[in-house]
């Protein structure tokens, strides 16, 4: 049987309603009222933003949030588009300034809802210090989307004049993780499927930008690379920079942080950290020797991080990764080939 929609949304709807993304009156009165308020956009609604910028490089990004659940443990899809913007533009060695947000919205989203993601989103973005300067809006029937996803795409200046690239990464230098590992990925993993772990694991997602910045001018040209480990975990980035530098990955086990927390959710579900999701800890490579400045930068910010050493490159070995584990033996670290834990940005 066909599902009828109705196109115009009666008065003092709590919902949102297909006429909400349609361009009209519904629609202005729709953002002017329950999205620019909550963002403090003002009251233009143009489709481009100028941006009046210093004559500097810039970098872009741009990223698609489709979470599930919406609200986790650490945040929810407004704070993480943010920060998963922000820190996309961070390890490139950008300082981010502007942010542009494009909002899918689900027929019969609770308007409530979608006010409390903004004025969280509206919130990160103040404390990242970067501008929601231009946005979209579309509203889908029914099923066509699940609530809510949000699409991004962030600008900033970039900070240095030497590239900071996987590509020059050398034999010899050192990885550091910024802080424990799997945080993200299982405290969205608990909160879809309800898993009542005491305690609960708690996301990571956080801007990275200062940590970034002060890294960049603590180590100059000693900072090769930057990457926040997201989808796939620290395995992800460790498999990409040695294809890209045609080198190994060696990590050590021991010297991984991993929560007490999500290491027992893990052992419990049969996960291994090192391919679970992060939104603010990052993976850093640098120069021999340098590793011990790049940990007091880390901890000159916040002195109870959790930064760690984990391992270094080296000479091409016959895996591209491979990790010591407890028990002393050095073994492969197989790629992730797909998705443990799907939606979790």
């Amino acid at each position: 049987m066909k599902t009828w929609h109705c196109p115009v949304p009666p008065p003092f709807s709590e919902k949102v309603v297909l006429a909400h993304g349609e361009g009209g009156k519904a629609m202005r009165r729709f953002i002017r009222e329950h999205i620019s308020s909550k963002l403090a956009l003002g009251s233009a609604m143009d489709d481009s933003a100028i941006l009046n910028l210093p004559q500097k490089q810039l970098a872009m990004t741009t990223d698609s949030f489709v979470v599930s659940p919406l609200f986790f443990p650490g945040g929810n899809i407004g704070s993480l588009a943010v920060h998963g913007t922000v820190n996309d533009l961070a390890v490139a060695g950008a300082q981010p300034i502007a942010i542009s947000l494009a909002l899918i919205l689900e027929e019969g989203l609770e308007i409530s809802l979608l006010e409390n993601v903004l004025e969280s989103l509206r919130n990160a973005a103040e404390a990242c210090n970067v501008t929601i300067c231009t946005g979209d809006t579309k509203v889908v029937q029914r099923g066509a989307v699940d609530k809510l996803f949000i699409n991004t795409t962030g600008v900033g200046c970039l900070q240095t004049k030497f590239a900071l690239s996987s590509a020059n990464v050398r034999a010899g230098d050192e990885l550091i993780v910024s802080g424990p590992i799997g945080q993200h990925g299982m405290a969205v993993l608990c909160a879809r499927e309800d898993l009542k772990l005491v305690p609960t694991p708690i996301s990571d997602s956080a801007p990275l930008h200062q940590e970034c910045s002060a890294l960049l001018l603590g180590l100059g040209a000693n900072l090769r690379c930057m990457r926040d480990a997201t989808r796939g975990g620290i395995s992800a980035v460790l498999h990409e920079w040695a294809m890209d530098a045609q080198l190994s990955m060696q990590i050590d086990e021991s010297r991984i942080p991993v929560s007490a927390e999500v290491r027992g959710a893990c052992e419990l579900l049969g996960l291994d950290p090192l391919y679970v999701a992060n939104e603010g800890t990052m993976l850093i490579a640098v120069a021999r020797d340098h590793s011990v400045r790049a940990l007091e930068v880390l901890r000159q910010l916040n002195p109870a991080t959790k930064a760690a050493i984990i391992g270094q490159v080296v000479p091409a070995l016959s895996a591209p990764v491979v990790i010591r584990r407890l028990h002393g033996a050095l073994i492969p670290v197989d790629e992730p080939q797909g998705a443990p834990l799907p939606r979790i940005c």
